[in-house]
Order: structure tokens, then sequence, then C-alpha cells
């Protein structure tokens, strides 16, 4: 690595095992960028579609990456091939529906029983 300032290759793989990319990252590029370049070139055709940079979490090598730190941070050295594609896995929020599961955990059950007493 020459100091690190060579481009990153990255390539997105989503939930579906689709990809986006691979394309070429300077090693400054912060991951909310690379969150906007995902929201971006997300694929129309599927059910599940982020609105914001919020909704997207990138996982790389395990970890999920904070929206302020850089690519040349965020990368994990170990086991990469120098001149290889970066794989980084895209985790979509799913949509907040919590307040009307809240309203209903709320309201009384009804007794509902399974069991049968011979």
């Amino acid at each position: 690595m020459a100091g690190g300032k060579e481009p990153i290759e990255v390539k997105f793989r989503l939930f579906d095992g689709t990809d986006i990319g691979p394309s070429k990252y300077d090693p400054s590029t912060t991951v909310a960028a690379l969150k906007e370049f995902v929201l971006a070139r997300w694929p129309q055709d599927k059910e599940i579609v982020p609105k914001t940079v919020s909704d997207v979490k990138l996982i790389n090598a395990g970890r999920i990456l904070e929206n302020s730190k850089t690519l040349a941070e965020s990368r994990v050295p170990v086991g990469e091939v120098p001149g290889s594609v970066i794989t980084m896995h895209v985790v979509v929020r799913p949509p907040q529906s919590n307040k009307s599961e809240k309203q209903q955990s709320n309201s009384p059950k009804p007794n509902r029983c399974g069991c049968t007493i011979l």
C-alpha cells in the first residue's frame, strides 16, 4: 500500500445476494457518502427500498461502519489481498411501525388457551 492513497475498490452486497458495483473510492470517502452512493443506485425492482441514509447499515468484516468514519479508517486490512475488491454487506432497517405495535401490545389480550384437559 503506497501510503493508503490508492483508490479502494468496493462492491455492496444486498440482502438478496445482488451486488451494486464494484466501484473505486478515495480512502478519504466517508461511510455516509458510501451510503448515499448505495441509495442512488438502489435497484428499483426490490421489495424493500431504503428511504434515507439512516435506513442503511454497511457491514465490513462483521463490523457495522459508522457514518463519520472514512473508508480508510473502516477497512480491515487483515485477510485483504492487495488490489482485490472489498465486499460490504448492506442491511436495510425495516420501516418504523413501532407505534402501532406498541399500541397493540398495550391493549388487553384475549385469553387463548391451546391446552386440552382430558
